[in-house]
């Protein structure tokens, strides 16, 4: 267990964590695949499997999910190792499982505590991935934390999505205790979400079913196959709609004179090498892609 400084600990009991550290899972991780293993695959993985991790929950799934794809999936890979080689490791593979706790409950952004929150607005916005898969997986304490469950599961999918990256593996919230969550689209999860604290016995069976999920969408076909509709999980069709609903004058500048005056309604970011600005709602709900800069200042 981390042995946190004062000033850390400060700054933990305000943001309220959203898994508790205290939790110690009792299912040990997949053994680690050796050097031997991956040396004798019949080719390069063509998944690449990454995580943050603040207790070794996020780390311990990670490796549950690469063992059920097999060899088709790399060994996990902690973001904090690659910051700063982000671009050249995404580039090895042709699809992505990401994954990510919630440390920072209730924020509007950089929800993780973990090393994704240094790279989301710098490093990954110069990222060049429009079109390549990518499937996100989190963790939360939905009973302690029951209004921001998995919130940070959220922000990882409108980043990635805000590259232009295909987006899938959305799950249903059925058999789940929360009240509100920042991951909810529509009426689903924007990926798989679990619960190493309330339902750790439910892991490996949404691990499974998940993967399964995954191979039936088409995470493993090249970007230019249709990949098959899943009815029980449709993927939302909110930013379609609130991309047309920006486009409209009159109600883009509602929102930019919401933002300036009272910073409610939505936030900008906006990546000048796409140049093309990702909105965020205040409540971490909805994200909307637009071309071109905001527009004010």
């Amino acid at each position: 267990m981390t042995h946190w400084t004062p000033a850390i600990a400060t700054l933990a009991t305000i943001a309220m964590p959203n898994i508790g550290y205290a939790f110690v899972s009792n299912t040990p991780a997949p053994a680690r695949p050796t050097t031997t293993t991956r040396l004798h695959m019949a080719s390069q993985p063509s998944i690449g499997v990454f995580f943050g991790t603040s207790t070794g929950n996020t780390e311990e799934a990670a490796y549950l999910i690469s063992a059920e794809f097999g060899e088709i999936a790399s060994e996990p890979i902690e973001i904090d190792e690659v910051q700063g080689s982000v671009a050249a490791e995404f580039d090895k593979f042709d699809s992505l499982v990401v994954g990510t706790p919630t440390w920072n409950t209730g924020a509007d952004e950089e929800r993780s505590g973990t090393g994704w929150d240094e790279i989301y607005y710098s490093e990954m916005q110069e990222l060049k991935i429009a079109g390549k898969k990518v499937a996100v997986f989190g963790q939360g304490d939905q009973i302690s934390y029951s209004e921001n469950y998995a919130d940070a599961t959220g922000e990882l999918h409108d980043v990635f999505e805000s590259l232009g990256c295909k987006m899938m593996g959305y799950t249903s919230q059925e058999g789940y205790e929360h009240d509100e969550s920042k991951s909810i689209r529509g009426d689903s999860f924007c990926g798989l979400l679990l619960d190493a604290v309330n339902q750790e016995e439910l892991t490996e069976d949404r691990v499974k079913n998940w993967v399964a999920q995954l191979l039936d969408e088409g995470i493993t076909e090249s970007s230019g196959e249709a990949a098959p509709v899943i009815a029980a999980t449709p993927a939302p069709q909110v930013e379609e709609t609130a991309t047309v609903a920006l486009d409209d004058p009159v109600l883009a500048e509602e929102i930019i004179a919401q933002v300036k005056t009272t910073r409610t309604g939505y936030a900008a970011h906006y990546n000048d090498r796409t140049d093309k600005t990702m909105w965020i709602s205040t409540d971490g709900k909805s994200s909307y892609v637009t071309s071109g800069a905001p527009g004010y200042e």
